[in-house]
């Protein structure tokens, strides 16, 4: 759907962008000073469906909890287009990631030997800002390596090198690089060291347990990052915006291997959705006189497999949670127009969706589960290249609506992996919120 430039350990300059090769992907003029990715990005997504207009109702759950505690003041725009449209990067499951995760632990073993770094007060810093909170900025941005050695340690000006390593800081830990200050950067900035050591070498054992095994080709939805690769030969072909699952609905780990692909597909709703999404809303709706089926384009089976009438389903018994519910292929259907099928004991898949607005956001865990993705063109285009698809039959599916499966002849491995911090081979750490309080460090790591 979308093609990214080759933005690889991307160094933030003082207007905009450049990457390894020293290739200038900047723009000018005032908007850039929260850099214009945001309009290079964008510019070079396809038209078609990226732009699908937004409905919210019960079924697509809703905003992600959560979503909007923190304010956000930038350019919602440039927000929206950098979460949506992730550089490529490096593969987080590449073998090369163990040495620099190596590496990275012993560079925080040093930091919480020194007694690790001071918190920062709450309060929004910008460019221009002056004063003991930039020093203490300048402080903490230098003690992670985001400041480099010889650029003002001590000043308390908020320049052009500060907003640098400010945006260096928020591109590595799964933020907007702004270059603000805002709560966010705050609460990722007061992430004790002693914390993100903790996660760092707790992911270097999940790490190794994929990076050995991982093959030439494979898909890996980084659930915590919110994030899907598509990799080749140790390289990132694609790298994508998804929505995973809520607290209460985590996605869960897992290896597979994607074996089919339906195109407009029909919409089986999953036990978990039936149970507490579909009855309490049906119920609901009943007690107006309301029937949730025909409202939502849902159909009802019986276990003889017969469609039943909806005006005469009795959402208070028993009997209606052992009826099968479907929704046929359509503008609402929530799996969009392709669906990616692999084994799996937990009844989720992968799948496009017809509500865009939670890929630009940058806290996306709002699903039941599944995982959506942003681009899922581009993702299915790749899986069934070698079958001679190109990427415009792959859209003529979608605007057509053609109902069809397409089996892979060769499966193609995948992987759902809760990565919260490694290394890659350019000496960058990262760092992601603890989506699912997983890493053992308590609430800090997931409160920005």
């Amino acid at each position: 759907m979308w093609f990214l430039p080759a933005l690889r350990a991307a160094e933030f300059s003082g207007d905009g962008m450049k990457d390894v090769g020293g290739r200038d992907v900047r723009s000018t003029g005032p908007k850039s000073r929260a850099w214009v990715a945001a309009a290079t990005l964008g510019a070079i997504m396809l038209a078609a469906g990226s732009a699908a207009a937004e409905t919210i109702d019960w079924m697509r759950f809703g905003p992600a909890p959560g979503s909007s505690s923190i304010d956000q003041p930038y350019d919602a725009s440039f927000a929206k287009q950098w979460e949506a449209n992730p550089p490529k990067g490096y593969p987080t499951l590449s073998p090369e990631n163990l040495n620099a995760m190596k590496a990275a632990i012993k560079r925080y073993s040093d930091v919480v030997d020194r007694g690790g770094w001071k918190a920062m007060p709450e309060g929004q810093i910008q460019p221009g800002a002056n004063g003991p909170n930039v020093a203490l900025l300048r402080e903490r941005l230098s003690m992670s390596g985001d400041l480099k050695e010889g650029e003002g340690y001590f000043s308390e000006v908020y320049d052009g090198t500060v907003e640098k390593a400010v945006k260096r800081f928020q591109a590595s830990n799964g933020l907007t690089p702004s270059g603000i200050v805002d709560k966010r950067t705050v609460a990722a900035l007061n992430v004790p060291a002693a914390a993100r050591l903790r996660q760092l070498k707790t992911n270097y054992t999940r790490l190794a347990e994929f990076a050995r095994s991982a093959g030439k080709k494979y898909i890996v939805v980084n659930v915590p990052a919110q994030q899907i690769e598509t990799v080749e030969n140790d390289r990132v072909v694609s790298r994508h915006s998804g929505v995973v699952g809520k607290m209460d609905r985590q996605t869960p780990i897992l290896r597979s291997a994607i074996h089919e692909l339906n195109f407009n597909p029909v919409w089986h709703l999953p036990p978990t959705v039936i149970e507490k999404d579909l009855i309490p809303k049906g119920q609901e709706m009943a007690r107006k006189g309301q029937d949730a089926l025909a409202k939502f384009n849902i159909d009802a089976y019986g276990g003889d497999g017969k469609k039943l009438d909806t005006t005469k389903i009795n959402w208070g018994g028993p009997a209606v949670r052992g009826l099968t519910y479907r929704q046929q292929p359509g503008p609402d259907n929530p799996l969009g127009f392709v669906k990616i099928n692999f084994h799996n004991n937990y009844s989720v898949y992968m799948h496009d969706s017809p509500s865009q607005s939670l890929f630009g956001r940058n806290f996306r865990a709002a699903s039941s589960g599944c995982v959506r993705i942003q681009g899922v063109e581009q993702v299915a285009a790749w899986l069934v290249q070698e079958q001679g698809w190109s990427q415009e039959r792959v859209l003529a599916m979608k605007k057509s609506g053609e109902r069809l499966d397409v089996r892979l002849k060769r499966p193609v491995p995948l992987y759902f992996v809760y990565i919260t911090a490694w290394a890659t081979e350019d000496g960058v750490i990262q760092f992601r919120r603890d989506l699912y309080n997983k890493d053992g460090v308590g609430p800090t790591a997931s409160a920005y």
